[in-house]
């Protein structure tokens, strides 16, 4: 019964689309000869006028059941469902015109008639589903303004690290799931056999083996995913010699914990030092930005990000367009001389701190020599991918954020999550920028607490102005070089500290 009610409600909610299709090209229909008679509408002309209609009916029932228009919902919809939108009302206008001459030769038709069906009938209904697909965006907005409150109150999700597939394994798991929904993230399992890589268990992959858990890690550090803990689900003393000085070794140099469940759980006992390293505390930890709840909901409410969204939506399709050479002649220029891929993700918190892959095109070599010797970032760094850096060619690909909607051309930069500090999460109330306020007045040499305090800024004072003076500062620095703009840094922070947003710890 639940599936056959599913199945019910999908044809339901198709047939509604359908329906209203029909009615938008119906009243476009309507609109065209309104327009063509100049407003002055007579009955004679009217009743001469219904055939048409009646084929337009007809025809477009049949078409925009063909052409699949009701299957896409109209708030997710995108440019392959706009061009299909004009093509179907493309031949409904031709079909209708065929059978009305078929029925009386158009006879009180004009000829103009069709050709303005045809543009009434497309902006209505592509206009239509553009409507819907910016107040799904206002609506996200005003979401993220609400996840932003509750981000100081809501614990820190921890990215974990299994070593070991065994029935303690599936425990583990099922207990994250039950007991700390939405705070356990699993990046993976490590299995203790070579054939276990690259399998599945429980949708989790299994990323390698003990031995390479140092690989496994840099692997996941270029992707922005960094490990909390590694939760060993097996007996330490079963694994290989090397297997436990690699996790020891990862435990004493690097800011993850390294948890035994068989130690947690009491059946045995640590035989190794705990590590005397803790976590890093962020520079000027007792600095933060906080913007009132009245404030976020009027700035998640303002109607200039439904405009930004769709200028957005429009650059980025032009750009692509105009880009795509470009982007194939780097794509190929980034395989000769740095291998494949030639496309990297690194996943980054996005609108209200929700996570996204971020692309950009290659700009170093593999992490690791033939010989699987580590190799430093001076050996990695090519010329040709200081070239693409030192143009900002390596960001095309982000493109395709902004397009899909997890980005924007102007605002706060993405940081990996690692750097995203709670302090700081005020930033995280617009969409992320391929390029930002930051950026355009201070660079990538300025201090950590200098870009939150503009990006900040920037999200109370965003603008189509701002955004302007945003795109036209970028210019020159990809030209000519990053510069530094101290009186505007002392500007954004002398604005914070008058309005209140400011806030420091024993003041």
């Amino acid at each position: 019964m639940p599936v056959m009610d599913e199945w019910i409600g999908v044809l339901m909610r198709r047939a509604v689309l359908l329906i209203a299709d029909l009615a938008l090209m119906l009243v476009a229909t309507l609109t065209a000869f309104i327009l063509r008679e100049n407003f002055e509408v007579q009955e004679s002309r009217l009743l001469e006028f219904l055939p048409y209609v009646a084929a337009t009916a007809a025809a477009s029932s049949v078409v925009f059941a063909s052409a699949d228009l009701n299957r896409t919902v109209w708030r997710f919809s995108g440019l392959p469902d706009y061009l299909r939108v004009t093509a179907a009302v493309a031949v409904v206008a031709f079909a209708a015109t065929a059978m009305a001459f078929a029925y009386n030769r158009v006879d009180g038709i004009a000829r103009s008639l069709p050709i303005l069906q045809f543009l009434a009938g497309t902006a209505f209904m592509t206009g239509a589903r553009v409507l819907q697909s910016l107040t799904h965006t206002a609506r996200q907005q005003r979401k993220a303004a609400t996840a932003l409150l509750e981000l100081s109150d809501r614990p820190r999700e921890l990215t974990v690290l299994i070593v070991g597939i065994s029935r303690l394994t599936e425990t583990y798991l099922q207990a994250a799931a039950e007991l700390m929904p939405g705070r356990v993230r699993i990046a993976g399992l490590i299995g203790c056999d070579h054939r276990h890589a690259g399998r599945l268990v429980a949708s989790h992959p299994v990323l390698g083996v003990p031995e390479d858990i140092e690989e496994i890690l840099n692997g996941l550090d270029v992707h922005g995913i960094h490990a909390d803990s590694i939760v060993v689900a097996t007996l330490f003393e079963s694994l290989s010699p090397e297997a436990r000085e690699a996790l020891l070794r990862v435990e004493r140099s690097r800011n993850i914990n390294l948890h035994l469940l068989a130690e947690n759980l009491g059946f045995a006992e640590r035989e190794f030092p705990a590590p005397q390293t803790r976590r890093r505390q962020p520079q000027h930890a007792d600095l933060s930005f906080e913007i009132s709840e009245g404030e976020l909901a009027v700035l998640a409410a303002r109607p200039y990000w439904r405009l930004k969204r769709a200028a957005d939506c429009v650059a980025a399709l032009a750009l692509l367009i105009a880009c795509t050479p470009l982007m194939l002649l780097t794509a190929l220029f980034v395989a000769a001389n740095m291998g494949f891929p030639v496309v990297f993700w690194q996943q980054r918190p996005g609108l209200g701190g929700k996570p996204f892959r971020l692309y950009k095109f290659r700009t170093m070599r593999a992490a690791h020599s033939a010989g699987g010797r580590r190799l430093t970032d001076g050996e990695r760094t090519t010329f040709a991918g200081n070239l693409l850096r030192r143009l900002r060619i390596d960001e095309l690909p982000q493109l395709f954020n902004i397009l899909s909607g997890d980005m924007s051309f102007a605002g706060p930069r993405p940081l990996l999550p690692r750097d995203q500090a709670a302090a700081y999460r005020a930033r995280l109330l617009v969409r992320p920028g391929l390029t930002g306020w930051a950026q355009a007045v201070g660079g990538r040499d300025i201090s950590a607490e200098d870009k939150a305090a503009l990006d900040v800024w920037y999200v109370r004072n965003a603008s189509l102005a701002l955004d302007i003076e945003i795109a036209l500062r970028t210019v020159p620095i990809v030209l000519f070089g990053e510069r530094v703009s101290t009186t505007l840094i002392e500007r954004a922070w002398s604005d914070l500290r008058d309005s209140g947003v400011l806030r420091v710890a024993n003041q």
